[in-house]
């Protein structure tokens, strides 16, 4: 089988393609990614030469990159992780966001429905949902939590969402929907919150918290999103959607306490600044439906996950650097030009 992984040469999409890669010799993963500035082929050395992976430089929005793709490869399967998903840029350019996340996901299905693909996988987020309140810690999202998205990209990203249930409902296309929680893990572009604050506290930077560090969000290890998304693609229904989470509460504020007590690192540190426009409160998710339909159970609490996450971030800093210096830039540029 071949399966198309778009968006495999950023954080979450490049250690699925790792994932699957090993676990499967016999299937061929084909990484389908723009290499936009958080695309980044330096993830993908460890299995650049595998026989059953290869590298596409493409764009999802970009119909003639899609097709010529499909045509090279008879694609069985498609997960797409690619995506704009960083709330601040979004907030700077909307239109990015909608042209990537929306049409991006309109191109390839409208391919998977022409060349009669097997299944179509959107990775999606639970930001789609809206934000909780503080004070109700019983509440979680479920897969019927009406959506409520509150900034430009958490918009592009429930957009798709109901474009593929449409395209399920319509054309008869083969959907699966899956929303996971906040992410963390190897290779996260550094902008993210818990790569940034290791880098900051490493050199003894001010940490930036965003108004007073009480947010709360779900932290998911990547590498249960990784098992979480290959138990949907082979034992899922179509047309469903499924949450993931791991039942890792945190303030954005007690992260950060607990990266600098794994570096033994001052809370002086710490530095409030100007809250995020619309900033969402808190987010928690209820897995029970994948659990129970499909048995998966994530293996990371946030205490497991995140002492060898700080240990990755010390030990390549070679790969954060070339990103922070623009090497990896001009890496990608020397590949395969502007």
């Amino acid at each position: 089988m071949n399966f198309l992984i778009t968006g495999g040469a950023g954080f979450i999409g490049g250690n699925y393609c790792h994932y699957a890669v090993e676990k499967y010799p016999q299937h061929h993963f084909i990484c389908f990614d723009a290499l936009t500035y958080a695309g980044n082929l330096e993830t993908l050395e460890p299995i650049m030469n595998k026989p059953n992976f290869t590298f596409v430089k493409g764009d999802i929005s970009n119909a003639e990159d899609v097709e010529n793709v499909f045509g090279k490869f008879d694609i069985h399967y498609v997960i797409n992780f690619a995506a704009e998903s960083h709330v601040d840029r979004s907030i700077l350019d909307p239109g990015l966001f909608l042209k990537t996340n929306i049409l991006g996901t309109q191109v390839l299905m409208d391919a998977c429905i022409r060349h009669k693909t097997i299944r179509f996988h959107q990775v999606s987020t639970d930001e789609v949902y809206g934000d909780l309140p503080l004070d109700r810690p019983d509440l979680l999202f479920t897969e019927k939590t009406p959506l409520n998205p509150s900034s430009p990209y958490s918009v592009s990203k429930t957009s798709a969402d109901l474009l593929a249930l449409a395209y399920h409902r319509t054309y008869g296309l083969n959907v699966t929907i899956s929303r996971c929680s906040n992410n963390y893990g190897p290779y996260q572009f550094p902008e993210k919150l818990i790569p940034l604050i290791i880098d900051r506290a490493l050199h003894n930077k001010p940490l930036p918290v965003y108004g007073n560090g009480l947010n709360v969000r779900d932290w998911l290890h990547v590498y249960d999103h990784c098992t979480a998304i290959d138990a949907i693609v082979t034992k899922g229904k179509t047309g469903e959607i499924y949450n993931i989470g791991g039942h890792n509460e945190r303030a954005n504020i007690d992260v950060v306490k607990t990266i600098l007590d794994v570096l033994d690192k001052p809370y002086s540190l710490i530095e409030y600044v100007k809250d995020r426009p619309g900033h969402d409160a808190r987010y928690a998710m209820d897995p029970t439906k994948i659990r129970t339909e499909l048995g998966w159970d994530p293996v990371y609490t946030f205490e497991k996950g995140i002492v060898p996450t700080v240990q990755w971030n010390i030990d390549n800093r070679k790969w954060i650097e070339n990103i922070q210096s623009g090497e990896y830039l001009n890496f990608m540029r020397r590949q395969y030009g502007d």
